[in-house]
């Protein structure tokens, strides 16, 4: 006997993984449904591709449901030398989607982890960024998510992540505050317990401000 599990019962990872996805072909018809609701015609010139066009742009803002980002931590290093000290990336380029609106999440992301006799390819670290952030998002979720996944696999002795973006559901609707930037942060192990060692990271991410786009 087959068991359906309801997909409300279904952590949210799982539960994303369940669902049946349409096909291209209904997925542009749905762009088309759009377009007309916005008011346009969708076989006029300018928009007759657009649908075909959304969909293809779709598949890149939103890779990320098709990676792992767990495997991405999996090849790691132990011939460090005895590298104990901290690994810092900074400034690494974010896009994302807000959830609740569909609209772009720009900005930065910082991370740290202190290493435990393993380190990782650094690349691997940004990758799991982009990973995270190819999904529908909150950046609250976001840096928790890349903070708890790279504790989880590399098993450090901390990892920090901060995150500052602009997101466009505040700066070009609704209540319309351009050069708003949030912040958000994960500090976990040693970066949450002792304060030197949070406030040495802090310390070199706080020259990389920059305007952020959004």
């Amino acid at each position: 006997m087959n068991i359906q599990v309801p997909t409300t019962a279904l952590p949210a990872d799982e539960k994303a993984s369940a669902i049946t996805r349409p096909s291209r072909a209904e997925a542009e018809a749905a762009v088309r449904t759009l377009l007309l609701w916005a008011g346009d015609d969708p076989d006029r010139e300018g928009l007759v591709d657009t649908p075909a066009r959304v969909a293809r742009a779709y598949e890149e803002f939103f890779a990320g449901y098709e990676s792992d980002p767990v495997e991405m931590l999996a090849r790691s290093f132990e011939e460090t030398d005895g590298y104990d000290e901290m690994v810092v990336l900074r400034d690494i380029r974010l896009e994302s989607h807000c959830e609740h609106h569909m609209v772009p999440i720009i900005g930065k992301a910082h991370i740290a982890y202190l290493p435990s006799g393993r380190v990782v390819g650094i690349s691997k670290l940004a990758r799991v960024i982009e990973t995270y952030a190819k999904r529908l998002q909150i950046q609250e979720k976001l840096t928790a998510q890349i903070a708890n996944t790279i504790e989880s696999v590399l098993k450090p002795k901390g990892v920090a992540v901060v995150i500052e973006a602009a997101h466009q559901c505040m700066t070009t609707r609704g209540i319309h505050k351009p050069g708003v930037t949030m912040v958000t942060s994960r500090m976990l192990g040693e970066f949450r317990s002792n304060d030197a060692t949070r406030r040495e990271f802090l310390a070199m991410i706080g020259g990389s401000r920059g305007p952020l786009e959004g």
